[in-house]
C-alpha cells in the first residue's frame, strides 16, 4: 500500500477538532507500517510503528546504522508506566514537571523488568525499544503530534524529519521538500515552537546525566528533577540540623548511596530556622548525638527561613505547630506540603539542657524521621 518513490500526501492541519478524521487517516497509515511526518514542539519527526519491516524502511530513509535504535514517542505521559515499571522520586518529579515538553529521557530498566515487559508488548517490540537495558522516551508538547500518537494503536518511534547531513525540518513544507519522496504522508501544522532538538537526559542508578542540551537547559532540568526536603525549627542550631543530618543518613541508606552523593542522586536536604541568625554552628549536643548515629553535622551553618526556600521545597517538616504556622504565614501556598515532623506532636527544644536532653530530643527526631521516610520511600 505504501511505497518508496511516490510523492507523499501533504495533509494540512489547522484545527484539531475539525481535522480529526485527517489525523485518524495518518494514524492508520502508521499502524499499517507507513511513515508519517508529524509536528512536535521542537522539530518535525517521522512516525514509524515499532516493528521490524517498518524500521527497515525508516533505516533506509535515515541512512542510520542498524544497531542504533530510535526514541519511543508517547502522546500522554500517563502511558509511561506501560514501558517503565518503576520510577525514583526525582525521576517521577522530572516527568511530572518536564512532560509534555522538549525532553527525551533515557531510562535504565532492569533485565527482570524487561523480561516481564515481553509478556505485555511482545518480544519483537521489546527488542526494538530496549537496548543495553535502556529505553529512550519522548512526550511532545504539540497538540497535533500528541493526538496522532494517541490515535496510533501500536508503539511509535520517531527520529527527526531530515536526511543525513541536513538540518531537521521545523515546518511541514521543509519536511516535504526534504523527504516527501521517501514517506507516505507529511502533516503540515505550521512552524515548530522551539525550532531545535529536544534535550536528552539519562536517568540511572547514579542519578541524572545531561546527554544533549536542547529545548530545556541543564539548570531547568536540575530544578525539575531534584527532590527538596526542608526541616524547620527556631534558631536552626539544634532540632532542624539534627533532623537534616539524620535524614541524609536514612535516605542515603534507602537509595544505596553515600551521603555526599545525595545531591547527584537528586535529593537536596537542608534546614532553616524561623528566627535564625545566619552563620551559627550546630550546638555541641546536636553534633555529638548525630555523630553517635553516624551523621556528621559539624560543618553546619545556621540559615534563616525564607519564602524562596519554602517555594523550592517539595516537603517541609516543622518541629512544632508554631513553626508550621510561621511557614504558612510566610507562604500560604505551602500549606499542603508542610507538616509536623512528628505527627500530631511538637518536638521540644533541648537548648540549654545537658547532653541527655539533646540525646532524648535526637531519639525523638530519629523515630519521627523513620516514620516519615517510610511514607516517602514505601
Amino acid at each position: 500500500m505504501y511505497s518508496i518513490g511516490m510523492p507523499a500526501e501533504l495533509i494540512e492541519i489547522k484545527d484539531l477538532n475539525r481535522d480529526i478524521e485527517k489525523l485518524k487517516k495518518c494514524a492508520d497509515c502508521v499502524d499499517a507500517g507507513g511513515l508519517v511526518v508529524f509536528p512536535t514542539e521542537t522539530v518535525y519527526g517521522i512516525a514509524c510503528r515499532a516493528q521490524g519491516k517498518s524500521l527497515e524502511r525508516l533505516d533506509a530513509v535515515k541512512q542510520r546504522n542498524l544497531d542504533k535504535r530510535y526514541t519511543l514517542h508517547i502522546g500522554d505521559k500517563n502511558k509511561l508506566s506501560e514501558y517503565v515499571p518503576s520510577l525514583t522520586m526525582p525521576a517521577a518529579k522530572l516527568v511530572k514537571n518536564a512532560w509534555p515538553g522538549p525532553l527525551t529521557i533515557v531510562f535504565e530498566i532492569s533485565q527482570n523488568e524487561i523480561q516481564n515487559l515481553k509478556y505485555k508488548h511482545g518480544s519483537e517490540t521489546v527488542e526494538i525499544l530496549y537496548k543495553d537495558n535502556t529505553i529512550g522516551i519522548r512526550c511532545p508538547d504539540e497538540p497535533v503530534g500528541s493526538k496522532l500518537l494517541d490515535l496510533c494503536k501500536f508503539p511509535v518511534v520517531a527520529p527527526s524529519a531530515n536526511l543525513g547531513g541536513q538540518n531537521p525540518a521545523t515546518t511541514g513544507k521543509q519536511a516535504f521538500e526534504q523527504i516527501g519522496q521517501f514517506v507516505d504522508i507529511v502533516i503540515d501544522a505550521g512552524k515548530c515552537k522551539y525550532e531545535k532538538s529536544s534535550t536528552v537526559a539519562k536517568i540511572s542508578p547514579s542519578g541524572l546525566k545531561i546527554l544533549r542540551v536542547g529545548g530545556y537547559s541543564e539548570a531547568q532540568l536540575r530544578k525539575m528533577y531534584n527532590i527538596n526536603i526542608l526541616f524547620v525549627c527556631s534558631g536552626n542550631t539544634c532540632r532542624s540540623p539534627m533532623a537534616e543530618g539524620l535524614a541524609k543518613k536514612i535516605i542515603a541508606e534507602k537509595i544505596c548511596c553515600n551521603i555526599d552523593q545525595l545531591d547527584d542522586m537528586g535529593y537536596k536536604i537542608e534546614s532553616a530556622g524561623v528566627l535564625a541568625v545566619k552563620g551559627f554552628a550546630a550546638s555541641d549536643g546536636s553534633v555529638r548525638f548525630c555523630a553517635s548515629k553516624g551523621a556528621d553535622i559539624s560543618n553546619h551553618q545556621s540559615q534563616r527561613l525564607t519564602g524562596e526556600k519554602i517555594k523550592n521545597a517539595d516537603y517541609i517538616f516543622a518541629m512544632s505547630n508554631g513553626h508550621k504556622d510561621a511557614i504558612i504565614q510566610l507562604c500560604p501556598q505551602a500549606e499542603q506540603k508542610t507538616m509536623l515532623l512528628e505527627d500530631g506532636e511538637d518536638i521540644n527544644d533541648p537548648i540549654g539542657g545537658d547532653y541527655d536532653a539533646y540525646a532524648a530530643c535526637g531519639l525523638e527526631i530519629e523515630k519521627a524521621l523513620d516514620a516519615r521516610m517510610k511514607e516517602l520511600f514505601p
